[in-house]
């Protein structure tokens, strides 16, 4: 029987993060890192993904890689896990993360419903979605290879629940459909990945409730109100699941969606 510490390790294993210099991502990246995985880090250009992966290489003494890969961009996304072979060794890790989000400053996005531009729609959904289905697809030929294949698609619980307007109320924040819309597909996608790239990857979902991020203090406490669990998130609370999902910890487990949402979604 393996002891939990060698079913957690992630040793040996090369990882591919997107999004990895944001918020969440830096946490994403050092939770690996931390188990011993090999990181490729990639962001879109104009992100510091060279100086985050010194910093992850000098921290935690595994290769760690920066790419500048723009997700609206196709070639970009189907080249980047030949590229990663190549550079840093054969992925068996993949965490799609990066994604517009309600607070991203976009023309006909953080807008009333009515003022929400297609333009924006097309390019959250090519972005939050068409990027992660073309990226598993060219990264699954790679994760197949070995014998600890892992996908993890970060979604949010309003890829399964509707909002709740009454939090907005008189503040800055909005909730644009392209978002809730987009990370539905990805809960979906996962599934659909789950049965169709089994039983040499394994595909699952992680469902972020809100993360405190400096939100006006009105929000906060509506939010706060509503959770069981009496606070926000924050990035630290994404690391265990994370951990699991991408380790041999998990190994009978696919097509999930695991809701990290201090009970949000219990009512």
């Amino acid at each position: 029987m393996k002891t939990l510490t060698d079913l957690m390790s992630l040793a040996g294993r090369v990882s591919i993060v997107t999004g990895a210099t944001g918020h969440l991502g830096r946490v994403i990246t050092a939770t690996l890192a931390e188990l011993g995985s090999s990181i490729a880090i990639l962001d879109k250009p104009q992100t510091p993904v060279f100086e985050f992966a010194t910093f992850i290489n000098s921290k935690y003494g595994v290769q760690a890689k920066g790419y500048e890969i723009d997700l609206s961009d196709e070639c970009s996304v189907t080249n980047a896990p030949n590229l990663i072979n190549h550079s840093l060794g054969c992925p068996d890790i993949l965490v799609n993360n990066a994604a517009f989000v309600g607070t991203n400053n976009l023309d006909g996005w953080s807008v009333p419903f009515e003022k929400q531009s297609l333009e924006t729609w097309k390019e959250a959904l090519d972005v939050n979605l068409t990027a992660v289905f073309n990226l598993c697809q060219a990264s699954v030929p790679f994760l197949a290879q070995g014998s600890h294949g892992s996908i993890i698609n970060i979604s949010s619980i309003y890829g399964s629940l509707g909002p709740d307007w009454s939090l907005y109320r008189d503040t800055a924040l909005a909730n644009p459909a392209a978002y809730s819309v987009s990370k539905g597909g990805i809960i979906q996608l996962s599934r659909w990945l789950a049965t169709t790239v089994a039983p040499l990857v394994r595909v699952n979902t992680v469902s972020p409730g809100g993360i405190e991020r400096a939100q006006s203090e009105v929000f906060q406490a509506r939010y706060v109100e509503r959770t069981p669990l009496g606070r926000m998130a924050t990035e630290e609370d994404f690391r265990g699941v994370i951990a699991f999902l991408s380790s041999d910890a998990s190994s009978y487990i696919t097509g999930q969606n695991i809701m990290v949402d201090g009970g949000w979604s219990v009512w």
